[in-house]
């Protein structure tokens, strides 16, 4: 396989896709640039799914098996009022950083790989070689990848978030939890006469921050994280409130299942009276393609071994390409948690940049870890495919 990868058009690829505005839902510019640059690049087939993902493939001279590399192309926002010393979506290259909204998260990993599949020499591939850039990701991890994965049936997956270019064999999952409770309204003047719906919620919290969660030893410890807090009536104009809602996220470990989940949360305290009801939140999205997703906001934990001949593969690949290899866990959600966690394909994440710059003031991705990770790519599917 041709091992070039031409480091002035990765620039230039992710500096495009900065420039693009693309919050979940509203992905089709970056989506119609991606596909353009597949066909300049002479991809055997491009096209755009149901969802507004982009997905490209090229066939090996030989027989063999299917390898995925995953990018989700839509980001979160740019929350006005909040400076940036740089343009978030000028792409700007200063001291060897490239900055803008997604330059790590993950438009320069979509640029890495979307160039290093062209480099692929097809008379020594054998298999077939998909690349996806994804949408909605940001809001529902994985939701589009699986309509990916039906149309395409890959054997492994590489999802290309930072990872530092280590390699990833695992990852914790996430669950949305809603927690609400049902008082009675009465006047605040007479308060005596209902039930306090927020009050009631007080000793539910409490228990639940009293709960023994599980610990994996390679993944690490299960989490529970109390993230907004609403009552209603709001505001109250001289009325006890009747409902007050909670909602917690629980980063998940693997084995863990939405049944042993909510068990843990059965039978929470509360105030005479009241009523507690648990729930996983529902999260609602729309497609820029006009496709709506009414999903369970759970996305379970995954881990592959390291003896796994994948993990063992684009370990020798990245040898190969003179990377070191060491290995680490995710700590944030991916779209690993379908392909890996609920279809249970062999998955393994590398890309570059530091988890700690996804969704901050000022994000950037360093050019020379931006190229490493295309080089990294390149020799991954070689090692699986070659």
């Amino acid at each position: 396989m041709d091992t070039q990868i031409n480091r002035t058009q990765i620039i230039d690829l992710t500096q495009r896709l900065v420039r693009c505005h693309t919050e979940a839902g509203d992905e089709k510019e970056a989506a119609d640039l991606v596909l353009a640059e597949m066909h300049r690049l002479g991809y055997d087939r491009v096209n755009v799914d149901e969802n507004g993902s982009v997905v490209g493939m090229i066939r090996g001279k030989h027989p063999g098996p299917t390898l995925l590399l995953d990018g989700h192309i839509d980001t979160v926002g740019v929350a006005p009022g909040v400076p940036w010393k740089q343009d978030p979506f000028g792409g700007a290259v200063i001291g060897g950083k490239l900055y803008g909204r997604g330059a790590s998260d993950m438009k320069g990993p979509v640029a890495a790989m979307v160039l290093a599949a062209a480099a692929v020499d097809r008379e020594e591939l054998s298999g077939t070689l998909v690349i996806s850039a994804s949408v909605m990701e940001e809001v529902l991890e994985g939701v589009a990848l699986k309509t990916v994965m039906e149309a395409t049936r890959p054997d492994f997956v590489v999802i290309g978030e930072a990872s530092d270019l280590k390699l990833v064999h695992g990852s914790r999952g996430r669950a949305e939890i809603l927690v609400e409770t049902i008082g009675r309204p009465a006047h605040s003047s007479r308060p005596q006469e209902g039930i306090n719906a927020v009050q009631a919620m007080l000793p539910v919290m409490q228990a639940i921050d009293r709960l023994a969660l599980p610990a994996h030893k390679t993944v690490g410890q299960a989490i529970i994280a109390l993230t907004d807090i609403i009552s209603e009536p709001y505001p109250g104009h001289s009325v006890i409130p009747s409902r007050c809602r909670v909602t917690y996220d629980r980063r998940l470990i693997p084995g863990e299942t939405k049944e042993s989940v909510m068990r843990t949360l059965a039978g929470l305290p509360t105030i005479k009276g009241a009523t507690v009801n648990v729930s996983l939140a529902q999260g609602e999205h729309q497609t820029y393609t006009g496709r709506t997703f009414l999903v369970d906001k759970w996305f379970p934990a995954w881990l592959i071994e390291k003896d796994h001949a994948l993990v063992q593969k684009a370990a020798k690949g990245l040898q190969l390409a003179g990377l070191s290899v060491s290995y680490d866990m995710y700590q944030f959600c991916t779209n690993a948690a379908y392909s890996a966690g609920e279809a249970g394909i062999p998955t393994i994440g590398f890309g570059p940049s530091s988890g700690s710059l996804a969704h901050v003031v000022d994000e950037y991705i360093e050019i020379d870890t931006l190229v490493k990770a295309a080089q990294g790519y390149l020799s991954i599917i070689s090692s699986v495919l070659g």
